[in-house]
């Protein structure tokens, strides 16, 4: 009882947080305790699998009655992952208007400002009173969740400024919409990605936004709520791609799922790990003569892979935010080389100083002098051009950046330590 009680004290996004930490017995066992008025709520809250774990579990008539009250942007994620059955039923239980107000959010992409938008707005005349605005409120009795503005429209719905709610209760009753509305708010289109409306956001301070169609119509508003949303998603999806997997996993997902889901990447590295193996095998016989040149062969390879990560890691962030356009491409590609040659050049001979004092050879010290310098502006070169090349190529940046780049500057590391050092020291 004691536990029941206790989770029935937790905020939804807390039981969701309590039931993702858990092993699926115990998750079983968590989410029975779950008062079913907000069970919904949970549901939201929860990652894919997780999510999808928990519905196996639910009766249609249970899943139905979980959504009750969701507001459509809500509910149009949520249906998006549910069997057509149990879709069709959800749809049945809505009225003609949701149901409709539904298959308009549904019809755009989920990761668009029209997929993330809530289409239950208010709007207002720009030639009535504030006094008829408040009246017009009272007799709506609620409005939307996180409502900080009202939408100011024509008579075909085109959007032509805000009215927010401090100025709708401070100023003069009297006074027309038109005279106190916000003109400098700029509507969001429909077909604007999620991570360009989430940086709109965050530059301008919006609590929410309008959203309109081709046409100038106002069909829906974006509020913070969704787009914090889509700032952690893109958070903990960056974070994860370098590591090759995917933010909606279930940790506690069984054995066998879990290595099959990590076995791609792996595939991929082991294929890349060769290729790097076969360029050291090209010098065997100079590794035989020259045994030094394997002990320190490592230290090519890791300062070139650290190089061109920060490289990498800056271009995609670069990217993310929309701060690297073709207009600056090229100062960037500039910057970066140059970075690689004045590090390379610092670093190449704090490298051949150390391996002149360990080893005692001043020829094996310019060796890897050179070939640091080498595989250092080599890896600027890749750190910004891979992310590019991938992005034009469809396939994300911070999921396969780091398996290409790894193989660009281990290659490029090993060719040029091992190919000087054939030259120079056999």
């Amino acid at each position: 009882m004691q536990v029941a009680a206790l989770v029935r004290s937790l905020h939804p996004a807390e039981i969701a947080e309590l039931l993702e930490s858990l092993p699926p017995a115990q998750r079983a066992i968590v989410w029975d305790l779950v008062d079913e008025e907000d069970e919904g709520d949970v549901l939201l809250e929860l990652n894919d699998e997780v999510r999808a774990s928990i519905l196996e579990r639910m009766d249609a008539e249970d899943v139905v009655a979980a959504t009750e009250g969701m507001s459509l942007d809500d509910l149009a994620d949520f249906v998006a992952d549910l069997p057509e059955a149990v879709t069709r039923q959800v749809l049945r239980s809505l009225s003609e208007q949701d149901k409709e107000r539904l298959q308009k959010v549904l019809a755009y992409p989920e990761d668009s400002a029209g997929g993330l938008m809530d289409p239950d707005t208010i709007s207002v005349r720009p030639d009535v009173s504030l006094e008829v605005v408040l009246r017009y409120l009272r007799i709506l009795g609620e409005i939307p969740d996180r409502t900080d503005a009202i939408w100011v429209v024509d008579r075909n719905d085109r959007f032509l400024g805000t009215l927010y709610l401090a100025r709708l209760v401070s100023r003069e009753p009297q006074a027309t919409v038109s005279q106190v509305m916000d003109r400098e708010l700029k509507p969001i289109p429909y077909d604007r990605s999620a991570s360009e409306v989430a940086r709109e956001f965050s530059n301008r301070d919006l609590l929410s936004a309008p959203v309109v169609d081709a046409e100038g119509r106002l069909i829906g508003q974006i509020t913070i709520d969704d787009v914090v949303d889509v700032i952690e998603d893109q958070a903990e999806h960056d974070f994860l791609s370098m590591a090759g997997l995917d933010e909606e996993d279930d940790m506690f997902a069984p054995v066998i799922t879990s290595a099959q889901r990590r076995t791609i990447w792996l595939a991929v590295n082991l294929a890349t790990a060769f290729v790097a193996a076969a360029v050291v095998g090209l010098f065997e016989a100079t590794l035989q003569q020259v045994v030094v040149l394997a002990v320190l062969m490592p230290v090519v390879a890791s300062m070139g892979g650290i190089a061109g990560s920060q490289t990498l890691t800056l271009m995609i962030r670069g990217m993310a935010m929309g701060r690297v356009q073709g207009a600056n491409a090229r100062w960037l590609l500039r910057k970066e080389v140059a970075v690689g040659i004045l590090n390379g050049l610092a670093w190449a001979l704090v490298v051949a100083g150390i391996t002149v004092a360990f080893f005692g050879t001043w020829e094996v010290g310019l060796v890897i002098a050179a070939a640091i310098a080498i595989n250092l502006v080599v890896a600027a070169l890749a750190g910004f051009a891979v992310p590019l090349l991938l992005k034009k190529l469809r396939i994300d940046p911070a999921l396969a950046g780091s398996v290409v780049l790894t193989t660009i500057t281990d290659v490029v590391g090993f060719m040029s330590f091992l190919g000087l050092g054939t030259l120079f020291l056999t």
